[in-house]
């Protein structure tokens, strides 16, 4: 079915096509916009300022983010276009304008409207999945052909459609990518991507891998560059990262970053994640491993990075759908950042797992034309979809009635709003706006969640209208009591409920010292369930704070009536002056509402009064006028408005420029942000230019960087003596081996010039368990990660032990003879009747009273983990009924990585664990003996568990290659 838009004409709509135009004429046209906006925004600067392309919109117009979407709506009345919107949102100079326009279809092309998407056929939920993966998986191996998302342009154009086939494809192969840079299982990496491809590719790229995501959100200016590099290194500090991937053309910048975080070792784009190598294995992701970090709005030097499993995201997904009947017959549409978790966990993962369609625009696209959030949903046919409320405020305030014509949102089954404060106002003005284009009560739905609890934790049931609970002002705000308002209060406080807690999830409330409430009593909303997270990452404090008993706090104040939540103010934002709670967004809102005033930049704080106890109510309200006598009008109104609502007048109204409160990446005020500037002076201080601020982060990262440069001069004056030491204690080695008539004596050589070679590097090696070590008859195991580890067990081990090498070794010139001489025992590790053979001369030499050493996995790789162990060794043990003597090398990854040859200094070291014997001779009691040893290696080594993996087919294999002669490929 096809939906069109029909469109009036106006004055300028029957003009030649955009591109036909002369550069100039259009380009006059455009300043004369641009001065007209800021004429009225602005009369005094209009007067004064030479306006030209290179005009920069903010700084040198003062045109902000709203001044911005009516700009941009101006331009498009005006010229019949449509423009691009991320290029739009982005634009920093009238030139940038100009640029999009240039870019820019006609409108009767652009709202000619496409075809409603296509019904897919019905398959079901990944239900028995445990981990993320194993959804993408179950969809990719069941309909790996079906649109799993299509990333949209804008309300329209399609950019890029996924299926789960490629998604998951494209996933592994970057995967591969990251593993070939030493990623290994827990690694965090950060990504700062738009809402695109790459980012979808990169998240499961970091899964696939065994990594932790940490999304963070890009700039969105040049002109915010400072500000947010700052605050970004304080997460990806904490988080520890190894990689951030962000875009091409956004490498540059992020190198900052890199000068600034120690752990940062690359700054990586999707694209140049392709693997060089053969694939290897793929981790094995358990629904208890870490499958998101994602860091809370906060201040920047205390950085709350919320660790959630993919046991907890999935437990909230499945509530959540539950809540809200969701199932692959849905298509949800949104424009909510990817780095938040509504956007993120909400809308993306959730489609996935249901296999509902996804199509996903740019924040940005939203922003500059609000309206294309409800064109996608109409042309697609959106069930779900979800806001904050301030995107609400924004459809209601700047879109106007001609760019609705035609529309029809009766698809919506379910909005979500949430993420920040409900507005009850807002909700009703809503409704009433958006009902005569198909928008039902029933499909508004606020909803409550939090971080700390994946997204979600209530809803209201699908298709109830919003239920609004009108409440006493004085007894809620001094007594914490919500009674029920008269009918004939005039002032009542209006909350929306959000519903119940989710499935499986519990919410209580309570006091001050922890004593559950009653009904509509005012108190702690704490929670439990199992998308709670665990705690805060590397944050402690924050994580001890964060749990009561058993019971997480929310750090919200609500009150239940009916078994329903109703929210009415984040704790450390309450205001309590004269035993009165005072409620910030309240004020907020009403005082946003004065003409004069920007909507949605106003602040409301509690400042320490030392002198009365109690605290001073300060109210930060940005507005664009100038004029004394306007400004101190605005200053009493909002007295007033203040005053009216909590029932005691504000100790100071601030007005402030444009962009001075700040706000977190989803819009939030960041009231603890606006009293730390408040309280230094900092109010309306100008931003600097971007080049200063590019400058200062650079001089930032000067210390770091020669502390960088001092490492490595270090590093590579100490990898240079390494080599000479090493060299020289070789040839010696190899000298007296060669010379030594008795195996006694070579072995004893060996011993002694291998612990003098490791100690000229500085690096001794701590032995631990010696004495555990029989005299002979045994076999020893040990981990092996370097070239290193032959090395260290020579100086470290007694007696003449026998070393299994790989047959590849006695051809070799200079090793062959070296390892002989020391009565080494060569295998065959491909072919099966060869490597039997062996086993027997394995056997044979045990008998004869000597140790017998072996590397069970069999070859080591750059990746840290313990890889499998193959059963050579413990069938030799088994047949031969000798003891397994578990082993741990400690510190040879680190001191000689494999295929690289710059080798660092670390401590080093050997533990013998106690003697493993075998139950029998069988296959049986040889797995067992296998397993009990790797278990006892793992637990010591420290490294990740690299056993079982995702491997690509391999040929038949010896039993030192891991087959058990006929049995077929190894057993995990």
């Amino acid at each position: 079915m096809h939906h069109r838009v029909h469109v009036e004409p106006h004055t300028k709509r029957d003009e030649l096509s955009l591109p036909a135009r002369e550069g100039g004429a259009h380009e006059r046209e455009l300043i004369a916009l641009v001065r007209e906006l800021v004429h009225e925004l602005h009369p005094q600067r209009a007067k004064i300022v030479d306006l030209s392309v290179s005009s920069r919109l903010e700084r040198d117009l003062g045109i902000d983010s709203l001044g911005r979407t009516e700009l941009i709506l101006r331009i498009e009345r005006s010229f019949g276009t449509r423009l691009p919107g991320a290029a739009a949102g982005a634009a920093e100079t009238v030139g940038d304008l100009l640029h999009a326009l240039d870019q820019a279809h006609p409108e009767s092309e652009a709202l000619a409207g496409i075809a409603a998407a296509e019904p897919l056929p019905l398959v079901p939920a990944a239900i028995e999945a445990r981990t993320l993966i194993e959804v993408l998986e179950w969809h990719a191996a069941r309909h790996p052909d079906r649109v799993h998302l299509t990333v949209l342009d804008d309300d329209s154009t399609p950019l890029a459609a996924m299926t789960y086939r490629a998604l998951a494809e494209a996933a592994r192969e970057a995967a591969q990518g990251l593993i070939e840079r030493d990623i290994v299982p827990g690694d965090r990496i950060a990504l700062m991507l738009p809402t695109g491809r790459d980012f979808f590719v990169a998240f499961f790229a970091i899964l696939y891998a065994g990594a932790v995501p940490v999304p963070i959100y890009p700039p969105m200016r040049m002109s915010q560059l400072e500000e947010h590099l700052h605050r970004q290194a304080a997460i990806l500090r904490n988080a520890g990262a190894r990689i951030l991937i962000t875009v091409p053309e956004g490498r540059s910048a992020a190198a900052l970053l890199q000068a600034q975080v120690a752990s940062l070792t690359s700054v990586e784009s999707v694209a140049g994640l392709s693997p060089r190598g053969a694939a290897s294995g793929l981790p094995l992701t358990r629904e208890t491993s870490a499958a998101l970090i994602q860091y809370t709005s906060g201040s920047t030097g205390d950085p709350k990075g919320v660790v959630l499993t993919h046991a907890n995201l999935l437990a909230n997904i499945r509530a959540i759908g539950q809540a809200m009947e969701a199932s692959s017959a849905d298509i949800f549409v949104s424009w909510l950042p990817l780095y938040h978790d509504m956007g993120l966990i909400g809308a993306w993962l959730g489609c996935l797992y249901f296999a509902a369609q996804l199509y996903v625009m740019s924040p940005l696209t939203f922003l500059v034309r609000p309206e294309s959030w409800l064109w996608a949903i109409h042309r697609f046919r959106a069930t779900l979809s979800g806001a904050p409320n301030f995107a609400f405020e924004l459809c209601l305030n700047k879109i106007d009635d001609r760019s609705l014509q035609g529309l029809d949102l009766s698809s919506l089954r379910m909005v979500a709003n949430g993420a920040e404060p409900v507005s009850v106002p807002a909700l009703r003005r809503f409704i009433e706006r958006f009902g005569p284009y198909g928008f039902r009560p029933g499909a508004m739905a606020p909803v409550y969640g939090l971080a700390e609890n994946s997204v979600g934790l209530a809803f209201p049931p699908a298709g109830r209208t919003p239920v609004i609970d009108r409440v006493d002002r004085e007894s809620l705000t001094r007594r914490a009591i919500a009674s029920p308002a008269q009918p004939d209060d005039l002032h009542p406080l209006e909350i929306a409920s959000c519903g119940a807690p989710l499935p499986g999830h519990e919410v209580r409330i309570v006091d001050d010292l922890g004593f559950e409430l009653g009904e509509r009593r005012e108190g702690r909303l704490e929670f439990r369930g199992p998308s709670a997270t665990s705690g805060y990452f590397r944050n402690e404090t924050k994580t001890r704070e964060l749990f009561h008993g058993g019971w997480l706090d929310s750090g919200d104040r609500a009150y239940m009536a009916g078994g329903e939540i109703y929210i009415t103010g984040r704790i450390k934002d309450i205001i309590i002056r004269a035993g009165r709670h005072i409620y910030p967004q309240q004020i907020e809102e009403a005082i946003g509402g004065i003409a004069g005033i920007r909507k949605g930049c106003v602040a409301v704080f509690g400042a320490a009064d030392r002198t009365s106890g109690t605290e001073r109510v300060i109210i930060v309200a940005e507005t664009r006028e100038s004029d004394p006598a306007t400004r101190a009008a605005l200053q009493g109104q909002a007295r007033q408005v203040a005053a009216a609502i909590a029932g005691t007048p504000p100790d100071e109204v601030v007005l402030a420029p444009p962009r001075t409160v700040p706000k977190t990446s989803s819009g939030k005020i960041r009231r603890s942000a606006a009293k730390e500037l408040y309280e230094t002076g900092r109010i309306g201080v100008t931003q600097r230019a971007a080049w200063r601020q590019i400058l200062r982060l650079s001089l930032a990262g000067t210390g770091r960087q020669l502390a960088r440069l001092m490492t490595i001069v270090r590093e590579t004056l100490y990898a240079t003596w390494w080599w000479i030491v090493m060299a020289l204690g070789f040839t010696v080695a190899w000298c007296a081996v060669m010379v030594l008539p008795r195996l006694k004596w070579r072995w004893r050589a060996v011993r002694g010039i291998a612990r003098a070679t490791l100690a000229a590097v500085g690096a001794p090696v701590a032995a631990k368990g010696l004495a555990r070590l029989p005299s002979g008859n045994a076999v020893l195991v040990f981990n092996h990660s370097s070239y290193m580890d032959v090395v260290v067990l020579g100086a470290v081990l007694p007696d003449e032990p026998v070393y299994v090498a790989k047959r590849e070794f006695a051809a070799h010139f200079f090793a062959g003879p070296f390892i002989r001489r020391l009565g080494a025992l060569f295998v065959e590790r491909y072919d099966t009747s060869v490597s039997l053979a062996d086993t027997a001369n394995a056997i044979a030499a045990a008998s004869q009273g000597r140790n017998i050493v072996f590397f069970p996995e069999g070859a080591f790789t750059r990746r840290a983990g313990l890889s499998e162990f193959y059963l050579g060794a413990f069938k030799v043990a088994a047949e031969a009924g000798l003891p397994v003597v578990p082993g741990i090398i400690g510190g040879t990854r680190s001191m000689l990585r494999g295929s690289q040859w710059f080798p660092r200094w670390t401590p080093l070291s050997v533990t013998i664990e106690n003697a493993i014997m075998a139950s029998g001779k069988d296959f049986a009691s040889v797995l067992r003996l296998r397993d009990e040893a790797r278990n006892t290696v793992l637990a010591g080594c420290g490294e990740p568990d690299l056993g079982e993996l995702v491997k690509p087919p391999q040929p038949l294999r010896g039993i030192f290659e891991g087959n058990w002669q006929d049995t077929g490929s190894r057993s995990q």
